[in-house]
C-alpha cells in the first residue's frame, strides 16, 4: 500500500492554497515535489526526530529525577528552536503540581508548587489534552503578575502537553504530569505537527523514568540486603548485640543514598513525656542516654503527629517524614539545636517517625551538609525499613543486657535459698533471724528479677533513693556470688564515709549498675586473691560511689574500657545506664587497683 497516495480532493486543494499565493503548479509538477519532499526533506526530518527521541532515552537513569528532567527540557528546547521549558509532575499527596525539572534552571524564580485550580497545568491534567496559548498576555489562566513576568524575558507563546508516567506497581497510581514549552514569538501559529511532535517526545519521559525507578528499586532492594545482612551478621556473633556496633556496620551503607554525617535513634518513653537517645552514628558525637522533652517542637511534630501536614516554606511535614532543608530558619528548632548545626555544617536533617500499632515509639534523625530539597519515596522507605531494622535490633539488645543482668540476683537467690534451707535443718528456733534474713533476701532478689523482666518494655520510674544504702545492698548480693564462686581469698570492705547521699534515678537502674561493677570487679581480682573495696561520699554537686579491686588495667587501655569496649557487656550496659541517669563514669588504675568510680548529681537542698 502507498501511504504517500494523496487523494485528487487533497491534490486539488494544495493547488488551490498555492495559486492565491501566486503559485502555479500543474499536479505532475506538485507530484514531483511531494516525491522530492518525501524522499529528502522529510527523511532527513524523521531521522533527526528518531535521534531526539534517543537522546532523551539515553539518559542516564542514574542521575537525579530533577537532573533527567532537566536534560530532557533541554533537549525538547533545542530541538523545537523554544526559548524555555518546565515539567511538573503533579503530586497527589499535596494535591499541587510540583516543578521538578525546568531549561533554563530557573527554579530560584519559580513556586516549590502551584495549584490544580484555574490554571494551564490543571487544564491539561484533568483533560489530558494539549493547550496551546498564542499570546500569553491574553491568556486568562495566567496570572497578572506571571505575564509581566513571561513579556519581560520576552517570552509571549506557550505550548502546555499533558505527561502520563504509568503505574509502576499494582499500590501505585499513574502519575501525572506536564510539559510546558515557551517560545518569543506572540501571537505563534502552532502547527499539528509541532503539538505531535512535542506530545510524542513527551511520551518518552515516561520510559526515562521508568528506568529510573528500576534503579531505584534495585538500589533500595541492595540497600535492604546490605543492612540485613549488616544485622545478622552482628547477632550471629557470640557476644550478643550491640547497638553502636550495629550503627558503625549498617550507616555507612547509606553513604551512596544521603552524605550522612550523623544519625540518631531515639526511643520515646511510656509516659510520652520524654524520649531518650538510645544510639548514635558517630558515637562520640552523641549523648548516648540523654533525655529529651517531647514537647520541643521538632520532637512534638514527630512524636504526636498532630500536623498541619504539607509543604512549608523551611521544612515538609508528613506522617511518614519530616524533612527540615532550612534548618536555620526552621520554626521547628531551637535556637541552640541552630547553633549546634550551624556549627557542624549541617544543611539538612530528615526525621523519620517509626511507629507500633500506629503509635510512635521510635524515631529516626540523619543530618547531612549537602542541600536537600526532597527525598524519593524510596529513599524514605529505605530509611523506615533501616529503622525497622533498628529498633528489633534495640529490643534483642535490652534483652541481652537483661539476661546478663539476671546472673546476680539468680545467684543471691539460690545462694541464700541454699542457706535458709541449711539453717532450717540444723536449729531452726536458734537460727530464726538468719532464716528470716535470708528469706528477706530472697524476696528481695525474687521482687527485682521480675522488675529485670518488665523493664525490657519499660525501665521503671524515677524515685528518690540513698546511694549508700543500695550500694551496701548491692555489695551483700555480691558477696554472695563471690561465695558461690568459691573465691575465698577475696577481702570486702565497706568504706562508706557519708550517709545518706539521696539521688533521683530508677532503683533498679542503680542496682544493674553497681551489680555489673561488682561483679567485673569481683571477676578482675587475680586468682591468687586480693581485695575489694567500695565507698562513697560526697564531692560539690555529685554523690559518688567507688569500686576498687586488686589488679590494673594498663593505661592505654583505659578509655577503651570507659566506651563499654571491654569483655563481656559489663561495661557497656553500665556505661548507656549512667549516661541515661545523667551520671558520670571514671576510671583510673593507682599502684595495683582499679578503681571505676560513678558519679550522680545529688539532690539538691539535700
Amino acid at each position: 500500500m502507498d501511504l504517500w497516495k494523496l487523494n485528487s480532493n487533497f491534490v486539488d486543494s494544495i493547488l488551490g492554497d498555492l495559486k492565491k499565493n501566486g503559485i502555479s503548479l500543474s499536479s505532475q509538477e506538485l507530484a514531483l515535489i511531494i516525491d522530492h519532499f518525501r524522499g529528502e526533506v522529510l527523511a532527513n526530518f524523521v531521522k533527526l526526530l528518531i535521534d531526539q527521541i534517543e537522546t532523551i532515552l539515553d539518559i542516564d537513569p542514574a542521575l537525579s529525577v530533577r537532573e533527567i528532567l532537566q536534560k530532557v527540557a533541554k533537549n525538547i528546547v533545542e530541538f523545537m528552536g523554544a526559548e524555555a521549558a518546565t515539567l511538573r509532575i503533579f503530586d497527589t499527596a499535596q494535591g499541587k503540581l510540583v516543578i521538578f525539572g525546568s531549561y533554563p534552571d530557573s527554579e530560584r524564580e519559580r513556586k516549590e508548587a502551584i495549584s490544580m485550580e484555574d490554571t494551564i497545568a490543571g487544564e491539561v491534567i484533568k483533560t489530558h489534552r494539549s493547550y496551546v496559548v498564542p499570546d500569553i498576555a491574553k491568556e486568562e489562566r495566567y496570572g497578572e503578575g506571571k505575564k509581566g513576568r513571561m513579556v519581560e524575558k520576552g517570552v509571549h507563546s506557550m505550548l502546555a502537553i499533558p505527561i502520563s508516567l504509568l503505574r509502576f506497581s499494582l499500590k501505585d497510581g499513574d502519575t501525572e504530569g506536564i510539559l510546558q514549552i515557551y517560545f518569543k514569538e506572540k501571537d505563534r501559529i502552532f502547527t499539528n505537527l509541532e503539538i505531535q511532535i512535542a506530545e510524542t517526545l513527551a511520551r518518552r519521559i515516561s520510559y526515562v523514568i521508568a528506568r529510573k525507578r528500576i534503579l531505584d528499586l534495585q538500589e533500595l532492594s541492595s540497600v535492604k540486603d546490605r543492612i540485613i545482612e549488616q544485622v545478622f551478621l552482628k547477632l550471629g556473633r557470640r557476644e550478643g548485640i550491640k547497638m553502636k556496633e550495629i550503627f558503625n556496620l549498617v550507616i555507612p551503607e547509606l553513604a551512596d543514598i544521603m552524605r550522612i554525617q550523623r544519625c540518631a535513634l531515639f526511643a520515646v518513653n511510656e509516659n510520652r513525656q520524654h524520649a531518650v537517645l538510645e544510639a548514635g552514628f558517630p558515637e562520640e558525637q552523641h549523648g548516648i542516654g540523654q533525655v529529651f522533652a517531647v514537647s520541643e517542637p521538632y520532637i512534638d511534630v514527630v512524636v504526636n503527629q498532630k500536623g498541619p501536614f504539607g509543604d512549608f516554606e523551611h521544612e515538609k511535614i508528613y506522617p511518614n517524614f519530616i524533612h527540615i532543608h532550612h534548618p536555620q530558619e526552621s520554626r521547628l528548632l531551637t535556637p541552640d539545636l541552630k547553633l549546634f548545626l550551624q556549627d557542624r555544617q549541617i544543611h539538612s536533617t530528615l526525621y523519620v517517625p517509626l511507629k507500633i500499632n500506629e503509635e510512635v515509639k521510635y524515631f529516626l534523625v540523619f543530618d547531612a551538609q549537602s542541600y536537600y530539597r526532597r527525598f524519593t519515596d524510596e529513599k524514605i522507605e529505605i530509611f523506615i525499613f533501616l529503622g525497622k531494622e533498628l529498633m528489633k535490633a534495640q529490643r534483642i539488645e535490652k534483652m541481652d543486657d537483661i539476661l546478663h543482668d539476671f546472673k546476680n540476683p539468680a545467684i543471691a537467690v539460690a545462694g541464700f535459698a541454699r542457706r535458709a534451707q541449711k539453717y532450717i535443718e540444723e536449729d531452726f528456733q536458734g537460727k530464726k533471724e538468719k532464716i528470716e534474713k535470708a528469706m528477706e533476701i530472697i524476696l528481695q532478689e525474687a521482687t527485682r528479677l521480675q522488675e529485670l523482666a518488665l523493664s525490657l518494655y519499660e525501665d521503671g520510674k524515677e524515685t528518690v533513693v540513698d546511694l549508700v544504702d543500695i550500694l551496701r545492698r548491692r555489695m551483700i548480693i555480691n558477696s554472695e556470688a563471690i561465695n558461690e564462686l568459691q573465691r575465698a581469698n577475696i577481702q570486702l570492705f565497706d568504706e562508706n564515709c557519708e550517709e545518706p547521699l539521696p539521688i533521683c534515678c530508677s532503683p533498679l537502674m542503680l542496682a544493674r549498675i553497681f551489680d555489673n561493677l561488682l561483679n567485673n570487679a569481683s571477676k578482675a581480682i587475680p586468682e591468687e586473691g586480693g581485695q575489694l573495696r567500695v565507698r562513697s561520699y560526697r564531692l560539690n554537686s555529685w554523690a559518688i560511689a567507688e569500686i576498687a579491686n586488686t589488679g590494673e588495667i594498663p593505661p592505654e587501655d583505659q578509655e577503651r574500657y570507659l566506651q563499654g569496649e571491654g569483655k563481656g557487656r559489663g561495661l557497656h550496659i553500665t556505661g548507656r545506664l549512667v549516661k541515661r541517669m545523667g551520671g558520670q563514669i571514671e576510671l583510673e588504675s593507682p599502684k595495683g587497683m582499679t578503681v571505676f568510680r560513678v558519679l550522680f548529681p545529688v539532690l539538691k537542698d539535700s
